[in-house]
């Protein structure tokens, strides 16, 4: 559908900004109607007229804010621009709630309005888009996504071993979707009735390692009981104490008797371990047991990282938009051309990462289209380079980096008195944010996440002034 053939619907009640609007939407060669109040562009949206509605928010009638959603029931494909002289945060979130493709603040750039209603209109549907937008509703409901080579290794692994009651060490770098599979040989193997545990051994305290897997006190059996009929999953297991893999290995091998309180015999447990570490090179350094890696490593299954199957990522994509929308963020579809840049990238979170990067781009982009110029700019922000430096940098040198650059501000190259415990609230807060943010405000697990007693993460939200995340308390 070329320019002609497209419709602008502009409503303000200002009779100077319908006729620039007017004359630059026309001049790009779309058809105009232009009105001064709410009521005459409900009517003509109820008719069918118009490809895209550009509308201010206070008209003499009716807050465009309270037409919005019954524009959106009866046409929720129409794009609408909101324009507001009403500069502040709270117009934009309005803005974003009621699903306008975009907020522009009064007085405008011409050029940006045009470039905006270019992008509403540019939205083009064709028959390959419809078959993958199908798949990927078929995608969603699969534990594991993917019709790669490497991938289909891994599907055969699987339905090699979820008849088969073995004990699984599942490899690969982190983000790739260990528990996943872990879960998948769970829910489809022979113990699917019984309980799935998750114990993360590098998010849980070296010192609580032992209590958490097999109890403390009469009270608290420990995950290991609390699997009994079960799986136990014992993720990041490079990261055990080896005082508690003495005691796991005991267990296993039976010379250390568990008993389920309950039934009064030892607990009838699937044992699946996962680990981005190299288990062997840990061994050499005296940091794992052997013999406990060999009674993990019975059935191996190593999973791909993302850029070895660069192939699935269009399908993860699309998969990730439609769960991002049913979990209440603003539905978006992906081009070509953003799609084959996605695949370039190295990825070096996996499809943890990509998942991120998706959920981001609909919570901060009002485009319903996503382009490959906005994956150009969330992986350029997303990538931060140390001088001197290939590839990404970590947190130790982000974090030295910022230091360097604080001394260097400093009379004489001195920071005031107090650095270390402003350091450390600095790091905290946003930690603590986002952890909640993760969570979706569940204190519990964001404490667990954490390695804290909840009752100590409670009061560092209150002393640090963190904002919580709507959710669970």
């Amino acid at each position: 559908m070329n320019a002609a053939s497209k419709k602008i619907l502009i409503a303000d009640d200002d009779s100077s900004i319908r006729l620039v609007l007017s004359q630059a939407f026309t001049r790009l060669g779309y058809q105009v109607r232009a009105t001064g109040n709410a009521t005459t562009l409900l009517k003509w949206v109820t008719d069918g007229e118009g490809d895209l509605v550009v509308t201010d928010v206070v008209m003499p009638d009716e807050n465009v804010f309270d037409v919005l959603p019954r524009i959106r029931r009866q046409r929720p494909k129409l794009p609408v621009i909101v324009m507001s002289a009403q500069n502040n945060l709270i117009t934009a979130v309005n803005a974003a709630e009621v699903g306008a493709f975009e907020y522009v603040p009064k007085p405008f750039d011409l050029d940006d309005m045009t470039s905006a209603a270019r992008r509403a209109l540019s939205r083009p549907a064709d028959a390959e888009a419809s078959k993958a937008q199908a798949r990927a509703v078929r995608d969603d409901r699969l534990p594991l996504i993917g019709r790669s080579g490497p991938m289909q290794d891994v599907y055969r692994t699987i339905a090699r071993l979820v008849g088969a009651d073995l004990t699984v060490l599942i490899t690969g770098e982190s983000g790739t979707g260990k528990e996943l599979v872990a879960r998948a040989l769970h829910d489809m193997g022979r113990r699917r009735d019984g309980r799935f545990v998750v114990i993360n051994l590098a998010a849980t305290p070296r010192e609580r390692v032992e209590s958490e897997l097999f109890g403390k006190d009469e009270g608290d059996f420990g995950k290991l009981v609390e699997a009994d009929g079960g799986t136990l999953f014992l993720d990041e297991i490079g990261d055990m104490p080896l005082d508690a893999q003495t005691r796991l290995l005991r267990v296993i091998d039976g010379s250390e008797p568990a008993l389920n309180p309950r039934t009064g015999r030892r607990p009838n447990v699937r044992i699946i371990a996962a680990t981005n570490r190299d288990l062997r090179a840990l061994i050499q350094q005296g940091l794992f047991r052997e013999d406990l890696f060999f009674r993990l490593n019975v059935a191996p299954l190593r999973l791909p990282p993302l850029r070895d199957r660069a192939e699935d990522i269009p399908d993860l994509a699309r998969a990730f938009l439609l769960r991002a929308n049913r979990e209440g963020l603003p539905a978006k579809t992906i081009d070509a051309n953003a799609l084959e840049r996605l695949k370039r990238h190295a990825w070096p979170g996996n499809v943890r990462e990509l998942e991120n990067l998706v959920r981001r781009v609909c919570a901060l982009y009002a485009e319903d289209l996503i382009t490959a110029r906005i994956i150009e700019k969330e992986l350029a922000e997303q990538q931060p380079v140390v001088q001197g430096q290939e590839g990404p940098a970590t947190l130790a040198q982000l974090v030295e980096q910022k230091l360097a650059a604080y001394f260097a501000d400093q009379p004489d190259g001195i920071p005031p008195a107090g650095l270390y415990d402003r350091v450390l609230e600095e790091v905290e807060r946003p930690l603590i944010q986002l952890t909640l943010a993760a969570t979706r405000g569940n204190q519990v697990r964001a404490a667990e996440i954490l390695g804290l007693n909840r009752n100590t993460l409670r009061k560092k939200i209150h002393d640090l002034g963190v904002e919580m995340a709507r959710g669970r308390r």
